[in-house]
């Protein structure tokens, strides 16, 4: 249905736009902990012709590939993130499940060359989202069906890596306006958190302070980690990231700027976010508060004062980055919800991760996946709710 072509290239020309796991800032970065990558030039041009004659769902894009090694390298792992998008807009949802799916299929078949012999599975998280999550699930389920009716190479993840719901504050209009659009509780408790005197402190990766200050971030982020029972990175992750950001901005590189940002009160540490920003989206990529003054709503004002930074960037919206799919008051992460979408953004919901697989033991990685995913998502969580 496409011809698809991959060529692999030294230099990207996208350096500090588009979704930022896709800039080799990034991929550089993730290098560093543990992944390789490589960079593509990814074409596909389809097969078919429409009744006029014309070909439809031409594209190309750059594309970087991450490979991770497990195993005392028995089998590695390729990850492709926010990759691709639709390839065909305006058709009805079974013409555009057909496409799509057997694209996905195509470009993984096509990119297997260039990846390590032992590559168990090319992963991707593409770049496809929805205004509701039936919308969303609808498409899912027909991307399976496409996907067993045509035999194809390509299976729906246990494990989603990048978080498939998320909202999104537009910033283009002015600050009024975008206050505006929040809940009014929300614009309430943006305003206690200033006249209760609660101050934000925004540290570069160049800040001279940075290690003192990551200390205090690291602390929160353990108590956030036992309250919620979330993983944390190591601290050197996080100075990493932040030192990377700093010193190829000041050598004069285009590249996504990372901040940490800290809410302080009096003498008491509150809440520390870190976000990135680019020149076409922000992220809320971290966060973490502590179990004191929770009244005076540090992390309102967190993100509102790192939602003026982002505008001031240039970043057309602020995204933050992972939420439950509906406003279900039994799901366990219901309050995250309530607390995102009150800034008053648009939800977006992705289609979450899909496998290619290249192994024949790829059904017993996927299975042990699925039981790893259970016993941390369900057990863990039980046992540390009681």
């Amino acid at each position: 249905m496409f011809a698809v072509e991959v060529k692999e290239i030294s230099e990207m020309s996208r350096t500090n736009s588009g979704y930022f796991q896709q800039t080799p800032f990034w991929s550089e970065f993730k290098e560093a902990h543990g992944w390789t990558f490589r960079k593509f030039n990814i074409s596909w041009t389809h097969t078919q012709a429409d009744s006029k004659g014309n070909s439809q769902g031409n594209g190309s894009d750059e594309v970087c590939v991450l490979v991770r090694s497990f195993a005392r390298g028995f089998f590695s792992l390729a990850y492709v993130p926010l990759f691709p998008g639709l390839p065909v807009q305006g058709v009805d949802a079974d013409t555009q499940n057909i496409e799509f799916t057997n694209l996905l299929a195509e470009i993984g078949a096509a990119l297997k060359p260039f990846l390590p012999a032992n590559t168990l599975c090319i992963r991707f998280d593409p770049a496809v989202g929805f205004d509701t999550p039936e919308v969303r699930d609808s498409f899912v389920r027909g991307t399976k069906v496409v996907a067993f009716a045509d035999r194809l190479k390509l299976k729906k993840t246990a494990v989603d890596i990048q978080p498939p719901d998320s909202t999104r504050i537009n910033l283009v209009p002015d600050e009024a306006e975008i206050l505006a659009a929040m809940k009014t509780k929300w614009r309430y408790n943006v305003n206690l958190s200033v006249r209760k005197g609660v101050e934000i402190i925004r540290v570069p990766g160049s800040d001279e302070k940075l290690s003192d200050y990551l200390d205090i971030f690291y602390n929160l982020y353990g108590i956030t980690a036992e309250r919620d029972g979330i993983a944390v990175h190591a601290k050197s992750y996080y100075e990493d990231l932040l030192k990377k950001s700093a010193a190829e901005i000041s050598g004069g590189k285009d590249v996504p700027l990372v901040s940490l940002y800290l809410a302080r009160h009096e003498e008491d540490w509150l809440g520390a976010i870190i976000t990135l920003f680019s020149k076409d989206e922000s992220i809320y990529l971290y966060g973490c508060s502590s179990n004191v003054k929770r009244n005076l709503m540090p992390n309102f004002l967190l993100q509102w004062t790192a939602m003026k930074d982002a505008k001031a960037y240039g970043s057309k919206y602020y995204d933050m980055y992972g939420m439950p799919p509906t406003d279900d008051e039994n799901h366990p992460m219901h309050g995250l919800y309530l607390f995102k979408t009150g800034f008053g953004g648009r939800n977006i919901h992705r289609i979450g991760s899909y496998d290619v697989p290249l192994k024949s033991f790829y059904g017993l990685y996927n299975l042990a996946e699925k039981c790893r995913a259970f016993w941390h998502k369900k057990v863990l969580k039980k046992i540390r709710g009681r």
